[in-house]
């Protein structure tokens, strides 16, 4: 386990190196030997908050602190931290801080201060985390799909569900599927397994996945709370402690089961794919 705790450290160092540059993901997510795709997913895990979120966070701390104790320009923090205008950095600054940059600057100003993340794992008391692994052959899907930012999917993400359930495209919606574009944006898919002798619904389309092993958890009880809390678990609980498997590829999949009656017995699973080492 620590291994990979010391990895994902390396990438909060990294950053913290780094605010005053420019910061790719993937640059990111390689210290701690990660894809861009699961590097995200296990950040906002862990920390409750995107990447972008923590890096704009910690940019406006360090840009007050400058003001504060400093006599450089505003154009010049603004521009080191990433703002092209002073005025795109005084609209940032202030949702941040509750004042404008230049009150950051008169005695007494009160300012937000957000320390740099440190990321420790400890092991409390055991909690029931039930998975398999298993073998499964290539299949596709049929559905719908959009593409969402890694910074904004968790709000949009149930917003297109929303939208589907008023349009359904004669989809029963058995899988919500992750494909990563380019480690910042996301194919997210609603869909069924694909039937040949079946027409493809208008507006929908085709997805392969790819065979292998997955890692399927079970997730018991009302959407989306049993899902999310599961998800939790595997990359804070799960993935470190994990041995003899590496993540695979660059999509997940929820797949989920007929409603139950009563929400308590909604059963869904999460699935990550898998290598062996």
């Amino acid at each position: 386990m620590q291994g990979w705790i010391d990895g994902f450290q390396r990438s909060v160092a990294y950053i913290e190196e780094n605010l005053a540059g420019e910061l790719e993901i993937g640059e990111i997510a390689a210290q701690a030997a990660l894809s861009p795709f699961y590097y995200q997913r296990i950040f906002g895990a862990l920390c409750g908050m995107t990447v972008g979120e923590y890096i704009r966070a910690r940019r406006m701390t360090l840009a007050a602190q400058e003001l504060a104790c400093s006599d450089c320009r505003v154009i010049d923090i603004a521009l080191k931290y990433g703002y092209d205008s002073p005025d795109s950095f005084a609209k940032a600054f202030q949702r941040f801080h509750g004042i404008t940059p230049t009150g950051a600057r008169e005695p007494g100003a009160r300012l937000r201060s957000f320390a740099p993340l440190h990321i420790k794992i400890t092991l409390e008391g055991g909690t029931m985390l039930d998975y398999k692994i298993v073998e499964k052959a290539p299949f596709t899907v049929v559905g719908i799909k959009k593409r969402f930012s890694a910074e904004t999917s968790y709000k949009e993400v149930p917003q297109f569900w929303s939208e589907w359930t008023k349009d359904m495209k004669g989809l029963k919606g058995m899988f919500g599927i992750c494909a990563d574009m380019d480690g910042k944006t996301f194919d997210y898919w609603i869909a069924d397994l694909y039937q040949p002798w079946l027409d493809i619904p208008e507006g929908c389309g085709t997805f392969q996945i790819p065979g292998g092993l997955w890692a399927m958890f079970l997730c018991r009880g009302a959407l989306p709370d049993s899902l999310q809390k599961v998800n939790t678990q595997i990359w804070s609980e799960w993935l470190p402690s994990l041995q003899g498997y590496a993540l695979a590829g660059n999509y997940s999949l929820e797949f989920y089961l007929p409603p139950a009656e009563n929400p308590e017995d909604t059963v869904s699973y999460i699935c990550i794919p898998l290598k062996k080492l």
